[in-house]
């Protein structure tokens, strides 16, 4: 007889943690994995909860051991692993059942798998799932795209095992078909800005004041209990303290400075593009991290170049604050373009994205869970239209009061050569987002004169060419 209330595919730390999440929160789960020895090691390995995990040599037991409607998620590698595991499962399925690909998907290929469901009397639902390990383990954030009525037959079992704040559980439906995996998309985005940002100020502190990584350290601690509290600053702060057994040195000096990624950043920057809102600050994240794989061209370059000479610098407190300030104002700046590539998408797709429900299922269980979040989940409630955060009360206030440490710290930057991708490109989003006349008149100028792509006037209406080479 069927027992399990729940499925899951896939038992690599993601999978295998979710599934001992759901059998934690009182569910029976069923769980299969393609390598049949690592089926068993989960099983054998569950402990006090094997009571509630039913383990499947094949799919065909482990559909059978689900009672209908089954709800199955699959946790494995995005692409063309999650098709071929569709394809295997389907057959097998019945009318009402439910599959759940919680990968790091491309919300395009969800939005794709969507369509091939309509009408078959499957459904099918893209999640998101943020945290990590040991947010699969104890509680997610969970962004769900897919029918409402497919969320409303699983809301019990994702509620229940996601993150909680304050009682309310971080687990939402956002809209149809790839709605949920593309807000996750932009979360590594903006993921990869925060990190990439707090990755320069340490630099700074690292190369230009030539502090020791304990000592930065605690200027980290000391910021997780202001504006910037994240889980983000918390484990800089962690990591930094921590020395290597081997060597006695901070672990963090002996790490190769070669940062990994996977794609969701890239995507989000590529997305970004193709709506055409401008996402500088998690563009900038992704080029560093491709030019961080660069590193023996990054070692003869600096062969060849040197670095500059170090200038006269402030007092390393003045700095400091200066640090503390630019890095708020840069976060505003990649939270700002992230909510305005998936407003864009939103109106693109149909999705109806609820902003500040979103800020709300992010402000525990994922990686850029921070106080930040709760501002900006109330600036969406009261100005659920608003085109850009940064025009909201809260977030101008935090624009003014950061404006002048960020370009301090830049200009800073600048003079001793110390690179400050990300951060330079908040400033530079600010200047043009905040000028009313900028500089294209003079690029439309240029575009006429060779492609005869015509300009508006600010002194009449209709399109119109100029008096290039003489010619009215």
């Amino acid at each position: 007889m069927a027992e399990a209330e729940i499925g899951v595919i896939g038992l690599g730390v993601m999978g295998a943690n979710l599934a001992l999440n759901i059998a934690d929160n009182g569910y029976h789960v069923a769980v299969y994995n393609r390598t049949v020895s690592r089926t068993e090691e989960f099983a054998a390995s569950a402990g006090a909860l094997s009571g509630r995990i039913t383990a499947c040599a094949t799919l065909e037991d482990f559909v059978a051991a689900i009672r209908p409607p089954r709800p199955v998620i699959l946790m494995i590698k995005a692409g063309g692993p999650v098709d071929q595991q569709i394809e295997a499962l389907r057959p097998l399925m019945q009318a009402n059942d439910i599959l759940i690909d919680a990968g790091n998907a491309n919300f395009r290929d969800t939005m794709r798998r969507f369509e091939t469901f309509e009408g078959s009397g499957l459904s099918f639902i893209g999640m998101g799932v943020s945290g990590g390990e040991e947010g699969a383990r104890h509680g997610p954030s969970i962004m769900v795209g897919g029918t409402e009525a497919a969320w409303k037959r699983v809301e019990p079992v994702l509620t229940a095992i996601s993150a909680k704040y304050k009682g309310e559980p971080c687990a939402a439906w956002l809209g149809e078909s790839g709605a949920g995996h593309f807000v996750k998309t932009i979360h590594n985005g903006i993921e990869y800005a925060d990190m990439q940002m707090i990755a320069e100020v340490y630099g700074v502190m690292r190369d230009h004041l030539m502090m020791d990584a304990p000592t930065i350290a605690a200027v980290f601690s000391a910021w997780s209990t202001g504006p910037l509290d994240s889980y983000l600053i918390d484990i800089t702060a962690e990591v930094l303290k921590v020395h290597d057994a081997a060597t006695g040195r901070p672990i963090v000096d002996i790490i190769v400075d070669e940062a990994g990624q996977k794609g969701t950043g890239r995507w989000s920057a590529i997305e970004s593009q193709m709506m055409g809102v401008p996402a500088t600050a998690i563009e900038a994240a992704v080029a560093a991290r491709s030019l961080s794989a660069m590193r023996a061209e990054r070692q003869r370059a600096e062969s060849r170049f040197g670095v500059p000479m170090q200038q006269d610098r402030r007092s390393g407190q003045e700095v400091i604050t200066d640090l503390e300030k630019a890095l708020l104002a840069g976060k505003v700046a990649a939270y700002a373009q992230g909510f305005a590539v998936m407003a864009a998408a939103s109106k693109e797709f149909g999705w109806s994205l609820p902003m500040a429900t979103i800020a709300r299922i992010w402000r525990a269980g994922c990686i850029i869970r921070s106080r930040f979040l709760g501002e900006i989940a109330e600036a969406f409630a009261e100005d659920p239209a608003v085109p850009n955060l940064a025009l909201t009360p809260a977030f101008s206030a935090m624009i003014e009061d950061t404006d002048a440490s960020l370009r301090r710290i830049v200009a800073e930057a600048a003079l001793n050569g110390l690179p400050m991708p990300a951060l330079s490109s908040a400033l530079g989003y600010f200047d043009t987002y905040r000028r009313a006349r900028g500089t294209a008149n003079l690029i439309q100028a240029q575009r006429d004169f060779f492609g005869a792509h015509g300009f508006a006037r600010l002194d009449a209406e209709g399109e119109h060419h100029g008096p290039w080479g003489g010619q009215g």
